[in-house]
């Protein structure tokens, strides 16, 4: 059983995560218009060459307490005095639903249920505060986190084809946006 933490924004802003990955696989997206709507399928499938992303290809590196992030809050575990994984939350308001900006997770204790204890907390404070939903993103080609987010209840609720490049597709690395809901939200229309 791990323990979070609470890390205070004053100690722990600007705190860099290191998301690269590596993946043999990824979803596989297509969006085409009909005469009566649009169409889209997401199917798995075999990455050839391997897909590697690191974070010193985009703009900025991941990192909590980012300034857009206004009302971020951020959970750890530890192991000793390192920091071996992190959760940050943020409100957002207008809809009600809590959303993760990052889960990072050091490389040597994944899958050993670090990851599962910090969405455990976004889960208890989601309910704590009565939100709607958990939110996050992913992408389409990192498969271990849709694995994951999958297997924590999570499904799809949406799609962005061109996020981090008009050629998104293309490339395989569409966003994709997941989304939880408490026991007490489950079921379609029900507001508070």
């Amino acid at each position: 059983m791990y323990k979070t933490e609470f890390l205070p924004k004053e100690k722990w802003k600007g705190f860099v995560l290191n998301m690269d990955y590596s993946t043999a696989e990824y979803y596989d997206m297509s969006v085409s218009e009909t005469a009566d709507g649009f169409e889209m399928t997401l199917k798995k499938r075999a990455a050839d060459p391997i897909i590697t992303h690191t974070s010193a290809e985009y703009d900025f590196p991941d990192s909590l307490y980012q300034e857009h992030w206004a009302d971020a809050e951020a959970y750890g575990i530890f192991e000793g005095d390192k920091l071996i994984g992190a959760i940050e939350v943020c409100p957002e308001g207008w809809s009600n639903r809590l959303a993760v900006t990052e889960l990072w997770v050091e490389e040597h204790h994944r899958k050993k249920g670090v990851g599962k204890a910090l969405m455990d907390k976004a889960k208890e404070l989601c309910r704590e505060r009565g939100h709607r939903a958990i939110i996050l993103e992913t992408q389409s080609c990192n498969t271990n986190a849709i694995g994951f987010y999958r297997h924590e209840g999570f499904g799809l609720i949406g799609f962005d084809s061109c996020c981090y490049t008009n050629a998104d597709i293309g490339r395989k690395e569409v966003r994709l946006d997941l989304g939880w809901y408490p026991e007490e939200w489950r079921g379609v229309g029900k507001r508070r």
